[in-house]
């Protein structure tokens, strides 16, 4: 999915509100409209200069500069940058920008949306203009899907239209860049990037080694260690050198009245053990020679109890 050049403008009614949304469930979620999560309109839309092309309503030969009162905030800074109106509509599949006067705009999917940030424009002490800071990746054509061209974007929404004041007191409303950050916030985490191939396997190591039961076990599809039972029903069998399994019939082989561990009178276990295994070794054989203790000691003393691992 990639950034789409639009030439008919968005409109509201292509959109299911985000308030109508979350009051009814929708009978379908996949041919239901877009959700709109956030709406401006006569938005200000900078980008450098140098960039101009790179977006469709930015064409090259752009040189509309930043309007008052925001442009005051760019005084300090060296690099040109050039103007657009937009309007915004931030919605669960894409983020859609439309320009009016270059009657065209594009849809961005969140996936390309590399950074987005509050930023302050800053003019004075006591003269700032909150905005939306975007660094878009866009493909740039190249062999390889890793090639992209980056677009710096700054978003400035204009204050809307407030509805009549309420006698009732009620927290101060959020900024509209502040809607807007927190709009692309939301719809950014519904669109996560998509898995590449091998980056959750996580069935084997690095060597791609993985445990191998011999033995009548039958794996259920799609879970990893997960055996089926037997086919009457019962327990499947047990792994090679579980020393098999403890079930209500058998239970008070292993355990007496009070939940003490008492061990079977005949524990068989299935499998076979390696070499060695179940050797008791005396002190007396261990007493010279292990792990390097009692070796060249004799001329120090007595020897130290040999390390027990």
């Amino acid at each position: 999915m990639s950034l789409q050049t639009v030439r008919s403008p968005f409109a509201p009614s292509d959109y299911t509100p985000l308030a109508e949304h979350q009051e009814q469930t929708p009978d379908s979620f996949y041919d239901a409209k877009p959700v709109l999560h956030y709406h401006a309109t006569g938005a200000k839309a900078w980008i450098p200069k140098s960039q101009r092309g790179k977006l469709p309503f930015f064409p090259a030969d752009l040189a509309s500069a930043p309007t008052a009162p925001e442009s005051s905030a760019l005084n300090d800074q060296t690099e040109e940058t050039v103007e657009q109106t937009v309007d915004l509509f931030v919605n669960s599949r894409n983020l859609s920008i439309f320009c009016p006067s270059a009657e065209c705009g594009v849809s961005i999917p969140y996936q390309q949306v590399s950074i987005h940030a509050i930023k302050t424009l800053r003019a004075s002490p006591d003269a700032t203009f909150p905005a939306v800071y975007l660094q878009l990746e866009l493909a740039s054509g190249g062999a390889s899907d890793d090639d992209f061209d980056t677009v710096e974007l700054t978003l400035i929404p204009q204050p809307q239209r407030s509805s009549s004041p309420s006698e009732i007191p009620t927290p101060p409303p959020k900024s509209e860049a502040t809607q807007l950050f927190e709009a692309i916030s939301e719809c950014s985490n519904l669109n996560p990037d998509p898995v590449q191939d091998g980056e959750d396997d996580d069935e084997g190591d690095e060597d791609g080694a993985q445990i191998i039961f011999e033995g009548d076990h039958e794996a259920i599809e799609g879970f990893s260690g997960v055996f089926a039972g037997a086919r009457d029903g019962g327990l499947p069998p047990a792994m090679p050198g579980s020393g098999g399994w403890i079930t209500a019939e058998n239970v008070h082989e292993y355990f007496d009245e009070r939940g003490n561990w008492i061990g079977g009178e005949e524990e068989e276990v299935s499998g076979e053990l390696g070499e060695g295994a179940g050797t008791v070794h005396s002190r007396e054989e261990d007493g010279e020679g292990v792990n390097g203790d009692g070796e060249g000691r004799e001329e120090e003393g007595e020897a130290k109890r040999p390390r027990r691992e």
